[in-house]
């Protein structure tokens, strides 16, 4: 997935979390609900979010210098790293504070039924950005499962997008649930319960991007998959026996190390192990586009020769 495709999908979810959070805002104003403040806040904390990983993408595009001689790839693991900070601390903690309050202190809503409204429209708009985040992952998710998807991909945006948009919707559902009680029962102490649901379910989304960008940050290897076309594109160049060995690293969603270790036949002259290198760059290349740095060490096969 290109860097444009993850912006698709980033501008689509700020374009709506904006208005979502306009909307909240006035409903909270109207309501006085604290579901309607925490998805507010929510909504706020992810525009937020999109801002950041835009900022990333732009900052990953700088030209690699002295002092980044392998460029700036990482700063969108990074900045996704941060999106999940926010999500913790903005998005979490304040929901959880504020259905803690409202359980302890519960207070009358006042026209409930505009809540409901909003939160209807919201659903309605978190939909559209959800839908956009998996029409542009589909082309990397092929046959596995969303979560599989969201373990192994190596384009951070689309997963952190994926997940906010789902912990919104989920999160819109507990609000409307916490203000339906609220209404069915009149008893406003079930309008902390649901903002306390939301509050956990933010906190959950929020640990499970922090692993998976820790992961990328510290930096992954080629995707099992990504593994055996090297191997094979190796394999398949003429005048190598085999791969003794293979280290591969994401230095962004676009840019894999490969470094490899290659048995090539005994007294190959040196001009046609320089041709064999190219050869097998250029395989490298075309079956896995996203390596883009290769350093290939040509060998003697020492096991076989002994």
């Amino acid at each position: 997935m290109s860097a444009s495709g993850s912006k698709r999908a980033i501008v689509a979810a700020l374009l709506a979390n904006a208005g979502i959070a306009a909307a909240k805002f006035v409903g909270f104003l109207i309501t006085g609900s604290s579901s309607m403040l925490a998805e507010a806040v929510h909504s706020v904390a992810d525009t937020s979010n999109q801002g950041l990983l835009l900022l990333g993408q732009r900052e990953a595009g700088k030209k690699p210098d002295a002092l980044h001689q392998f460029g700036y790839g990482r700063s969108r693991y990074f900045y996704s790293f941060v999106v999940a900070l926010v999500l913790f601390s903005l998005g979490s903690a304040f929901a959880m504070y504020e259905g803690y309050e409202k359980i302890v202190d519960p207070h009358e809503l006042t026209s409930p039924v505009v809540a409901v409204v909003i939160l209807g429209v919201a659903i309605c708009l978190e939909g559209y950005s959800f839908r956009t985040a998996m029409t542009e992952s589909r082309p990397i998710k092929g046959d596995g499962t969303w979560w599989h998807f969201i373990r192994s991909s190596r384009n951070p945006e689309l997963p952190v997008v994926l997940l906010e948009d789902t912990g919104a919707l989920i999160g819109l559902a507990f609000a409307l649930a916490g203000v339906g009680l609220t209404i069915l029962t009149e008893n406003p102490v079930w309008d902390g319960v649901g903002t306390l649901f939301i509050g956990a379910l933010l906190g959950v989304i929020a640990v499970v991007l922090m692993v998976e960008m820790h992961s990328a940050l510290i930096g992954e290897g080629a995707t099992p998959r990504e593994d055996g076309l090297i191997r094979t594109a190796l394999e398949q160049t003429a005048h190598v026996d085999r791969v003794i060995h293979l280290r591969t690293q994401y230095m962004g969603p676009d840019d894999m190390l490969v470094g490899a270790k290659i048995s090539l036949e005994p007294r190959t002259d040196l001009v046609t192990v320089a041709n064999t290198i190219d050869a097998a760059e250029a395989a490298i290349r075309a079956a896995v586009p996203a390596a883009t740095v290769i350093y290939l060490e040509p060998d003697l096969d020492r096991a076989v020769s002994s």
